[in-house]
């Protein structure tokens, strides 16, 4: 099977074997609850080790090995790994557990986990989860969204049956098709249908805003 990349699909080998990775509503939902599955976006970007990532990758254009070990240390990033094997499951219809490894009990350590490594290593389960799950339940289509539409309030629960019920209305897709769907791949959707959308973007409005204090002000100046 042949990935769209664009709306969100991978492909990852291992040996002899493939996996197919589709973000979908309906594998966001295999992640857990709706208040889980914001939880998993947030244990995966908010955790200690995905800013050092970031400047790892400003300072060398890559991770080094010496900070790889030190983000392998047992407790310094379960969060991020749980999160990042949860969703990567959760994408995959098959087990892929050779490819993620698993958390297990530590022997040595009474009630903590530690992370038995599959095929992938950290920092690729890392950059592709992130990405699988932001397709899924954010999306990555350029979408004009209007200013009288933004609330500037963080949503604590992804409900998925929302956008499968939205995309049964506006594309006349059965559940199963509109299951299928990834959020980039719904957001490309509505593109198409309502290409043209009245009003000010919250940049533009601000823009506008900005410009007309500027002029105001140059004829306050110029009168004084």
């Amino acid at each position: 099977m042949t990935p769209l990349t664009e709306i969100g699909e991978c492909l990852i080998g291992a040996g002899r074997r493939e996996y197919f990775f589709r973000p979908s509503f309906a594998a966001m939902t295999c992640i857990g609850s709706p208040a889980e599955i914001v939880q998993a976006f947030y244990d995966l970007n908010h955790d200690a080790v995905s800013p050092l990532f970031a400047r790892a990758y400003e300072a060398y254009g890559s991770v080094p090995a010496w900070l790889m070990e030190y983000v392998s240390k047992p407790g310094f990033a379960d969060k991020a790994i749980g999160a990042a094997i949860n969703i990567l499951q959760a994408c995959c219809d098959d087990d892929c557990a050779s490819l993620t490894g698993a958390m297990m009990p530590s022997r040595s350590r009474t009630g903590e986990l530690i992370w038995m490594p599959g095929a992938m290593s950290f920092e690729e389960m890392v950059m592709i989860s992130s990405s699988l799950i932001t397709h899924g339940i954010i999306g990555k289509a350029k979408v004009r969204k209007l200013q009288r539409n933004e609330s500037g309030q963080m949503t604590r629960e992804f409900h998925a049956i929302e956008y499968i019920n939205a995309a049964r209305s506006h594309f006349g897709m059965s559940k199963d098709e509109a299951m299928k769907l990834t959020m980039t791949e719904f957001q490309l959707l509505l593109n198409t249908k309502y290409p043209e959308q009245k009003g000010f973007t919250k940049e533009e409005y601000d823009t506008v805003v900005d410009d007309y204090f500027a002029k105001k002000q140059r004829k306050l100046d110029k009168a004084a």
